[in-house]
């Protein structure tokens, strides 16, 4: 039986490492718009131009989400959907996926079309994926999937350090409070790694160090991460279009 997970391009890996038989995966991009320049956020794009541009730029420049077409051409591609957005309470992608699913189903009652609305972004949706995808391989039903999913959502904790000098974290209903500035990155990094204390962080659970042209300051928060928690399972990788956009230069998001 054919699956397919489905992201919006707030996540922030562009493939499955290790992909179940029978899945596929695939994102839906959001398009950044920086003055009459339109920046498609897939695998190609070329983030640091699209930085440089934005810096270049006198004006605001803007994002915008998937389409309801552009989700449900995927959820036409197999029998078992799971599709995963980033918070509703950030962006409209969402409810274009919840619109596709509507159009895709009145054509196709068939299908079975799980839509997530992460209340968070960056390694939400990545370690949602992978979760779907182990779950798959592992035989389980979509119901169990779906509920493993929701409650895998729920579990997860997000921080934003924007210029490595204001940090956010995501609120219970998807929004982003931004709650400690310092001019210091040291003193991010040591606030990061406070704030996963407090948040009871077990050493086990994945964690998704998303980095904005800043390898330096992911390093040395891996660093500090297997220093109390040894075997956590730490994974760096470069931030999306859509997450380089509002992290900004040098900016990290850490997903545990």
């Amino acid at each position: 039986m054919a699956w397919m997970i489905v992201c919006d391009s707030s996540c922030e890996i562009r493939e499955l490492e290790h992909p179940s038989a029978g899945v596929q995966f695939a994102l839906v991009p959001f398009k950044i718009r920086v003055g009459e320049r339109e920046y498609v956020d897939l695998a190609t794009l070329n983030v640091p131009q699209m930085l440089q541009a934005m810096t270049d730029y006198n004006g605001a420049s803007t994002t915008a989400c998937p389409s309801p077409e552009e989700w449900a051409e995927y959820f036409l591609q197999a029998d078992n959907c799971i599709a995963l957005t980033i918070s509703s309470n950030l962006s409209g992608s969402y409810n274009a996926a919840v619109a596709a699913r509507t159009m895709v189903l009145e054509e196709h009652p068939e299908k079975k079309i799980f839509i997530l609305d992460t209340l968070s972004c960056s390694g939400a949706l990545a370690g949602a994926a992978e979760l779907a995808n182990k779950l798959i391989g592992e035989d389980q039903t979509f119901d169990d999937i779906c509920f493993a999913l929701e409650k895998f959502a729920e579990s997860t904790h997000i921080l934003f350090s924007l210029n490595m000098r204001v940090l956010g974290r995501r609120t219970s209903d998807g929004k982003i409070d931004f709650y400690f500035k310092t001019r210091g990155e040291t003193r991010v990094l040591a606030k990061i790694l406070e704030q996963m204390d407090e948040d009871n962080y077990d050493g086990v659970h994945p964690v998704l160090i998303s980095e904005c042209g800043n390898q330096t300051a992911a390093r040395l928060l891996e660093h500090g991460i297997l220093a109390k928690w040894p075997e956590a399972p730490v994974r760096i990788v470069p931030c999306s279009g859509l997450c380089s956009f509002y992290a900004q230069d040098q900016g990290i998001i850490i997903t545990y």
